[in-house]
């Protein structure tokens, strides 16, 4: 790709990011008084990889191990993630969503997808394929599940 049309393909991703993130903030602030963005981050990440380490939470985040400790913490502390010791491996811990965290994920998911339902019924119906084909290449791309997985996952 030329350079040209690498920086104009930026310059949408960009465009349409700030779309997505307001749409992103919008549905949060149901949850704004018992999550941050950050914990919300983490229960998504927990939601697509339940019963995982803490290590495995901060390479998915990208931040440090303890870090992430401190995050899931937080949520443990206010009943949205449950650690679980591995009954093979006593050094290892699992951490998983609780019931209430689950709920959340699923509460913001279901607004976001509102949202978005309202945005794809504005385009063009010609130019879905085109769409979801970039945008699972994008998603891949960037490390996220593909959308298969994340409809299995509830997403």
């Amino acid at each position: 790709m030329s350079r040209g049309k690498s920086d104009e393909l930026v310059t949408s991703l960009l465009t349409a990011s700030r779309a997505l993130v307001g749409v992103s903030a919008a549905s949060l602030a149901s949850v704004e008084q018992q999550v941050t963005l950050v914990q919300f981050r983490t229960l998504v990440v927990l939601a697509q990889q339940p019963h995982t380490t803490v290590g495995a939470v901060a390479a998915r985040l990208g931040v440090n191990p303890s870090s992430a400790q401190r995050q899931i913490d937080r949520l443990v502390s206010q009943g949205l993630a449950v650690r679980e010791e591995n009954p093979t491996d006593r050094r290892e811990v699992a951490v998983t969503l609780s019931t209430t965290g689950q709920r959340i994920v699923e509460d913001v998911t279901r607004a976001r997808r509102k949202a978005l339902t309202g945005i794809v019924r504005a385009l063009p119906a010609d130019q879905y394929q085109s769409l979801i084909t970039a945008l699972d290449a994008f998603a891949a791309a960037a490390g996220e599940p593909s959308a298969n997985e994340a409809a299995r996952l509830g997403w």
